[in-house]
C-alpha cells in the first residue's frame, strides 16, 4: 500500500518438459525470473514438450496459464513433480465440476489420467490419496462464482456425487486393490508410513463405497484398531443410509469421551444427506449431551452443518435460519465463538437471489439482538455490507 511503482522482485521458477510419450525429456531445472518480462529458450528438443511449470512450488506466486482439460489430464497422469500434478489434477477436476453443475457434460478426461496415478505404485501414497480427494463442494462453488457464474449448491452436489461414482465404476479393480494392498497389519502406528497407507485406503474406501452397498466400510468399522478408519468407515456408512448400529455402537463405547462424542455429533450433520441435514442437527440439538455452551460441541454440531455445503445452503433457508438461532443463543454465553462460527455466512452474496434472501434475512435477524456483542455485530454487519 502507498508504493505506486511495483519493482520486479526475484522469482524462482522451477520446471521440467515432458514428452508427449509421458517421458520427461527436461528434468526440474530452475530458471531465475528478475524482470517483469523475460523470455527463456530451450534448444535442440526432440519434439515438441509439455511444460511443467513451478514445480515443488518454487515461488509463492499466482500462476495463471492457458491449457486446455486435454493438457492437464496429460499432466495428472505423467508430471514427475507432486506439486505440478496436482495442481494439474485438482484444475482439471474443477473444470470437470464446474462444467456438470451448470449442465455440461465433462470429466472423462479426469476419470482417465485418475486411473493412471490409482495404478502409480511409485508415488507416495499419501500423495495419491491427496488428489484421490474430489474438490469441496464450495472450492467448486467459488470456482464458478470466479467465473461470474451463480454456484447452485444442489447442482454442485450432483456433480461431485456423479464424478465419484464414475471413478468408482470405471476403476473399480484398481481401487478394490489398493483398498487390500494399503491395509495396515500389527498394532497402531503413528508413523508417517503408516499414515499414509491409512489415508490412501481410506480414499478408495470412499469411493469403493458407492458401488458395493458399504460392505467394506462395515467390516472396517468392526475391525479397525484406529479412530482414524473407523470414523472414515462410519462417514461411509451414514453416507449410505447405513449408519445406524454403528452410530450406537460407537456412542455405547465412547458415550463419556468428549473428544470421539464430538466427532459422533459432527460426522452425522456433515455426511447427511443435504435434504435431511439441518433435520438432523435439529435432532442432535435436543439430545441431552448437546452441552451448546461447550465450544468444542458447540462446534461440532454448527460446522458440521455448515461443512454439508448443499445442507447449509438449502433452498428454503432453514439452514440458514437454524445455524442463526444457534448463534444468537451462543452470543450471550460465549461472543468470540458466535462470531467466529458466523463465518459461515461469508459467501451468502454469491449465491442465487432466493438463498441472497433468505440469508440476509437471518443476518438481519442476528444483527437485531438487542446486546448483541461487538463481536458478532462487527462480523454480521461487515457481511450484510458485503451482499449490499
Amino acid at each position: 500500500p502507498g508504493q505506486p511503482d511495483k519493482p520486479a522482485r526475484v522469482i524462482p521458477i522451477a520446471l521440467g518438459l515432458i514428452a508427449p510419450s509421458g517421458a520427461e525429456i527436461l528434468p526440474t531445472t530452475l530458471l531465475e525470473m528478475t524482470e517483469e518480462r523475460q523470455d527463456f529458450t530451450f534448444d535442440d528438443l526432440p519434439e515438441r514438450p509439455v511444460l511443467s511449470v513451478l514445480r515443488g512450488f518454487s515461488a509463492p506466486v499466482m500462476l495463471r496459464r492457458v491449457l486446455d482439460d486435454r493438457t492437464r489430464a496429460f499432466l495428472l497422469a505423467h508430471d514427475t513433480d507432486p506439486f505440478a500434478r496436482w495442481e494439474a489434477g485438482r484444475e482439471l477436476a474443477l473444470s470437470a465440476l464446474g462444467q456438470m453443475a451448470t449442465g455440461g457434460q465433462a470429466g472423462a478426461d479426469f476419470v482417465d489420467a485418475i486411473g493412471a496415478l490409482i495404478a502409480d505404485d511409485a508415488a507416495d501414497p499419501a500423495f495419491r490419496a491427496l488428489c484421490l480427494a474430489l474438490p469441496s463442494e464450495d472450492e467448486i462453488a467459488t470456482h464458478l462464482a470466479d467465473r461470474d457464474l451463480t454456484p447452485d449448491p444442489d447442482a454442485i452436489h450432483a456433480a461431485r456425487e456423479a464424478l465419484a461414482q464414475r471413478i468408482a465404476q470405471t476403476h473399480q479393480g484398481l481401487l478394490a486393490a489398493v483398498y487390500d494392498a494399503m491395509t495396515v497389519d500389527g498394532p497402531y502406528s503413528p508413523d508417517a508410513d503408516a499414515a499414509a497407507r491409512r489415508s490412501l485406503r481410506i480414499a478408495a474406501l470412499g469411493l469403493l463405497n458407492r458401488i458395493d452397498g458399504g460392505d467394506r466400510a462395515e467390516v472396517l468399522f468392526g475391525i479397525a484398531s484406529n479412530m482414524t478408519e473407523r470414523m472414515a468407515a462410519l462417514t461411509c456408512l451414514i453416507r449410505i443410509g447405513r449408519g445406524t448400529a454403528a452410530l450406537r455402537m460407537l456412542e455405547e463405547e465412547f458415550g463419556d469421551n468428549r473428544l470421539v462424542m464430538d466427532k459422533w455429533f459432527a460426522v452425522q450433520v456433515m455426511a447427511a444427506p443435504p435434504d435431511r441435514a439441518v433435520a438432523v442437527a435439529r435432532d442432535l440439538s435436543r439430545r441431552a449431551d448437546f452441552d451448546w455452551r461447550n465450544p468444542n460441541r458447540f462446534r461440532a454440531l454448527l460446522g458440521g452443518l455448515a461443512a454439508n455445503h448443499a445442507g447449509f445452503h438449502a433452498a428454503d433457508g432453514t439452514g440458514y435460519a437454524f445455524t442463526a438461532d444457534w448463534l444468537m443463543r451462543m452470543d450471550a454465553a460465549n461472543p468470540q465463538i458466535a462470531a467466529r462460527m458466523s463465518t459461515a455466512f461469508e459467501t451468502w452474496p454469491r449465491y442465487d437471489a432466493p438463498r441472497r434472501a433468505h440469508a440476509q434475512a437471518a443476518l438481519e435477524r442476528i444483527a437485531a439482538v438487542e446486546g448483541l456483542s461487538r463481536n458478532t455485530r462487527e462480523m454480521v454487519s461487515r457481511m450484510i455490507a458485503a451482499g449490499r
